[in-house]
């Protein structure tokens, strides 16, 4: 059996769940949405895993994982953020599927860019996806005022940003140069895990459980904006 069958197949599961997920957007199944962009994270971390393990890697497979990718990552958070705003703002919502097309050009860039091996150069299109997919998942009080509405649109702007944006993001593949910083991110999660948690235990929401996703991303993009200013200084 051709051992690149394997890699290839993982990652035709992380397009299905991607594929999924677009679905019940319309549906207006977020929960459900962000479940399934999440399953498809898990997929896309183990057919690169599997691919190296197998020594199997494959032109094909890079360019399978990148269209994937911009479904599962790009579409899907796009789609959900759209369908989740037009009953607020109407047909303005569809300015948040520019997320779709600036996160495959993120992942086109990323697959050319030498710069890119241990760490990220720009937001990376599945941190994206998880952020705005426990934003989604919050319930409709949450968009009280039409202001509020536009506000997450014009958010939606700024994540096309970072997605493109010359600014190094640490992966946790630079373990070894950045292991200060890893070590306070992860602590920062935890907390901010523990306090969703607790709170959608305490008020009876379990959505806000996954607000947990978003809050740590927040983090992320936060820490990561903070050693892009001290280090240029």
């Amino acid at each position: 059996m051709n051992k690149r069958i394997i890699p290839d197949t993982i990652t035709s599961c992380n397009l299905l769940c991607g594929s999924i997920a677009v679905f019940l957007a319309t549906q207006g199944a977020f929960v459900w949405a962000f479940v399934f962009i999440l399953a498809g994270a898990f997929f896309d971390f183990f057919d690169g895993l599997s691919a190296r393990l197998l020594k199997a890697p494959s032109p094909i497979g890079v360019e399978l994982d990148s269209l994937a990718d911009d479904i599962t990552f790009g579409l899907a958070p796009a789609m959900m953020v759209f369908c989740w705003l037009k009953p607020i703002l109407g047909w303005w919502a569809g300015i948040a599927l520019l997320m779709a097309a600036f996160s495959a050009l993120r992942l086109a860039k990323f697959n050319v860019d030498e710069r890119q091996h241990d760490s990220f150069i720009g937001l990376a299109t599945p941190a994206n996806a998880i952020f705005w997919g426990g934003i989604c998942c919050m319930p409709y009080a949450m968009l009280a005022y039409d202001w509020m509405g536009w506000c997450v649109l014009g958010l939606s702007l700024v994540s096309c940003y970072l997605l493109n944006a010359e600014i190094p993001f640490f992966s946790f593949k630079g373990w070894a140069k950045e292991k200060t910083v890893i070590i306070s991110f992860l602590l920062g999660c935890v907390i901010l895990i523990g306090y969703c948690v607790t709170k959608a235990i305490l008020n009876h929401h379990p959505e806000f459980a996954l607000f947990s996703g978003t809050a740590c991303i927040l983090w992320y993009v936060t820490l990561n904006l903070l050693l892009a200013c001290t280090r240029k200084k």
